[in-house]
């Protein structure tokens, strides 16, 4: 077996005139992958998870959304506090008294929200954009007064007019926040819309810009990295890409495109199959079985000449090694497993079989599967003894 690196270099990638990228992750499934129906982490939970993210090295956790309940501010005033290397952030909606509750537990920044698309205006707020605008600096003033680092994040923004937003946050940044967001609250984005949305922000706007990406049309991933290399600097995601309806851009896809895609390696994917297990195992949502990254399927292979090729070199087909991000590759014995790749399976379990025996193992293997029956290794290792016994 060669000595190849962990992961296949996209050759592609050198073709375009990219500019390295210069970003910064903030995870939010503290907060919007809470908001998954359903799902509530105990403030036990928000601390192991917020540790783990640290870990990683992701750079700012939004931990929750402080006024929603004496428990919620409770848990985010405990992990503002564990002095962890992640800037601790959390929601408020433009009103005073959620900036207070965001001080009193004091984080790092506030992320304070108005919604300015028509939609929202009309049917939610029932108020002018004027209005909703004015409430939101008086907010932003308000937590800048107080030295907190502020996110003005522009809720539905895919739907609203790039002019309106431009003039709202063109008037934020007079107010020195430090981060403009641009949520696509409904993942109405694709790649080419998210990257001329981001580039005409960046035309007008100084500040460092966010993207916030749902996963409706399940485009969030290739959206936020969209963003990313139209010069988005920060990219917002969850674990296992949890989240209201469809989900949120999954943390485990996108640091694993930014090392393959982009060499950005100062993150420690190796543990982001244990922290994918970790929220699943608190927040009881399973992901896809073909989940890039974390999915049961994502390392397991079963048609015979992938096998087979995969015995001699994995990378032949997989672009990264499972144990790049903490996994194991899985060999399954199926429908699909030819003779070659069924042979090298069971010299992996210490066994050999002749011609005529192997011949008889992969027909039982076959009709095994056919009617739906899974077959476990001991399964197998029951099977080859059958063989054996028979050819006695």
């Amino acid at each position: 077996m060669s000595n190849l690196p962990e992961y296949s270099k996209n050759t592609l990638m050198d073709y375009l005139d990219l500019k390295p990228l210069d970003i910064e992750i903030c995870d939010v499934t503290l907060r919007d992958g809470e908001q998954t129906p359903g799902v509530a982490f105990s403030k036990k939970e928000k601390i192991a998870l917020a540790r783990e993210l640290d870990f990683i090295g992701v750079e700012i956790i939004e931990a929750g959304f402080p006024v929603v309940s004496p428990a919620e501010k409770d848990a985010v005033k405990e992990i503002a506090g564990m002095g962890l290397d992640s800037k601790i952030c959390c929601l408020a909606r433009s009103v005073i008294g959620d900036v207070d509750a965001a001080i009193d537990c004091d984080v790092d920044f506030v992320s304070i929200f108005i919604a300015m698309s028509d939609l929202h205006l009309k049917y939610k707020y029932h108020k002018s954009c004027e209005e909703m605008t004015k409430c939101a600096m008086e907010t932003i003033e308000h937590a800048k007064d107080h030295g907190l680092g502020v996110r003005f994040a522009a809720e539905d923004a895919t739907r609203t007019s790039i002019d309106t937003l431009k003039k709202a946050f063109l008037m934020a940044e007079e107010y020195k926040v430090d981060y403009v967001s641009i949520a696509d609250t409904i993942g109405i984005l694709n790649p080419s819309s998210t990257s001329y949305l981001v580039g005409e922000i960046k035309k007008t706007v100084h500040t460092p810009i966010c993207i916030h990406c749902h996963d409706d049309l399940g485009m969030a991933t290739a959206n936020t990295l969209a963003a990313a290399e139209a010069g988005a600097k920060q990219l917002h995601t969850t674990v296992n890409g949890i989240g209201e309806r469809a989900g949120n851009a999954a943390l485990e896809e996108v640091l694993v495109a930014l090392r393959v895609q982009y060499d950005i390696d100062r993150y420690d994917v190796s543990k982001l199959i244990d922290l994918s297990n970790m929220v699943v195992k608190y927040s009881k949502v399973l992901p896809a079985v073909n989940k890039a990254v974390v999915g049961r399927n994502a390392f397991r292979h079963e048609s015979g000449i992938h096998v087979a090729a995969i015995l001699e070199e994995p990378r032949t087909y997989e672009l990264y090694s499972p144990e790049m991000v903490g996994g194991r590759r899985n060999l399954v014995v199926g429908k699909h497993t030819g003779t070659k790749a069924l042979q090298g399976i069971i010299k992996d379990m210490g066994y050999t079989l002749e011609r005529d025996e192997l011949c008889n193992l992969i027909d039982k293997v076959k009709v095994c599967t056919e009617a739906k029956r899974g077959i476990s290794r001991n399964r197998l290792e029951d099977m080859i003894r059958e063989v054996k016994m028979h050819d006695i």
